[in-house]
Parts: C-alpha cells; sequence; structure tokens
C-alpha cells in the first residue's frame, strides 16, 4: 500500500517536537480522573476478555504505553515518528516499539486483545478514517477492545504552523463531531459499548471524546 501523503508532514513534525512533547505532555497518573478512568476501565476489560496483547498506536515517547503495562496487560508502541520511538525505547527499555502507521499495520489479523489510540487519530484526514478503522478491526481478536481518545469539533480544521514550545509543525488537525466518529465505528464492524464526552476545563483544553468499543465474537 502507498503511504498516505499526510503522514509525510505528521511524522516530521514529530520529530521535530519530540523531546519538546515528553517535557510538556502529561504523565499518565497527572491526567484528569475522567482519562484515568478511561484508561483503568479499558485494561480491566481487555485483562478480563484475555484475548492478546494491546497496541498502543501512536505511542509517542511511550508513557502510556508504560502505564498500561503497569496496569498489568502486554503492551506494545507504535509511532510513525522514529524519534518518538527512540525516546519511548531509552525510557521505556523493557517494552517493545517500532515505528509503523496506523493505515497498514505489520501485525496480523487477529492477534490483539485491546487497541489503544490515544490523541492519535486527529491528524488522519477524514476521508482516510475508514482505512484506520478498518485495521483496527481487522487486527483485534473476536471480543478484543479498542479505547478510542481524542479532541473532537464541528467539523474544525486546524493547522498550526509551530506547537510544543514553538518548534515548527506542518501537520493538520481534523476535529469532527463524536456521532461521525461513532458511525464510522460502527460501520467498520466496531460495536461502540460506551461513548464519554469531555468539555473543556477539568484538565481538558479542548472538547474530548472517548469511546469504548468492542469487536464481536
Amino acid at each position: 500500500m502507498t503511504e498516505p501523503s499526510y503522514l509525510a508532514a505528521v511524522r516530521e513534525s514529530y520529530d521535530t517536537v519530540a523531546t519538546a512533547y515528553v517535557e510538556r505532555v502529561k504523565n499518565p497518573a497527572e491526567l484528569d480522573p475522567l482519562s484515568r478512568g478511561m484508561l483503568a476501565a479499558f485494561v480491566e476489560l481487555v485483562r478480563t476478555a484475555r484475548r492478546g496483547p494491546v497496541a498502543d498506536l501512536g505511542c509517542g515517547p511511550g508513557k502510556v504505553t508504560a502505564h498500561l503495562a503497569g496496569l498489568g496487560v502486554s503492551a506494545f508502541g507504535i509511532d510513525v515518528s522514529p524519534k518518538m520511538v527512540e525516546l519511548a525505547r531509552k525510557a521505556h527499555p523493557d517494552l517493545r516499539f517500532t515505528v509503523g502507521s496506523m493505515t497498514a499495520l505489520e501485525i496480523g489479523n487477529d492477534e490483539l486483545g485491546g487497541i489503544l489510540a490515544f490523541y492519535s487519530t486527529h491528524h488522519t484526514p477524514p476521508e482516510l478514517l475508514p482505512v484506520v478503522y478498518a485495521e483496527f478491526h481487522r487486527t483485534l481478536a473476536p471480543g478484543g477492545h479498542l479505547l478510542l481518545v481524542g479532541y473532537v469539533g464541528d467539523d474544525e480544521l486546524l493547522r498550526p504552523t509551530r506547537a510544543y514550545g514553538g518548534h515548527p509543525v506542518s501537520y493538520a488537525s481534523h476535529l469532527l463531531p463524536p456521532d461521525r466518529l461513532a458511525e464510522l465505528l460502527d460501520r467498520a464492524g466496531l460495536a461502540v459499548t460506551a461513548r464519554l464526552v469531555q468539555a473543556p476545563g477539568e484538565g481538558v483544553k479542548r472538547t474530548v471524546a472517548s469511546f469504548m468499543a468492542r469487536k464481536p465474537e
């Protein structure tokens, strides 16, 4: 499969901001109570189902991957940014991190007990989200769980030129309505079992939606 063109901008941008990102982004233990609760619930569901390991897709420097492992699941991380993966490996040498894209995962069918996409899909153009969600469905084992978390909006397109302390970036962010994301998950064969929408404030800067979904057995 030919790599989608937007990934080059995402890769280059996160390679550029990687060190500043590590310094500025919170550790999972410092997140707001609802975010921590969704992560804990996801881990409990995956542990109970016993369908396989968890892939943290768009893992960045591995902070959340390590948090999942600390809660008792087998977890590994994948990120499109080689620099992010390098930092993750240095910080968490006991865990596995690889460079890759969620548009074409190098994971076999039905291998995963869980997928975490934690603020990692909003750079994907809306027309390519079905490709990403299809990969989620393909790689999840029947009975496996997905936790998708990210910023949402009313079809907003953000094109920042600098981020994380003024470093240049060239990616775009696509903020879609929660109902549309839920519909796309359903079309991909992933049954949404829970949805949480957090208004700005209480530890989040923009409206955030969290979706718990499951691949039917």
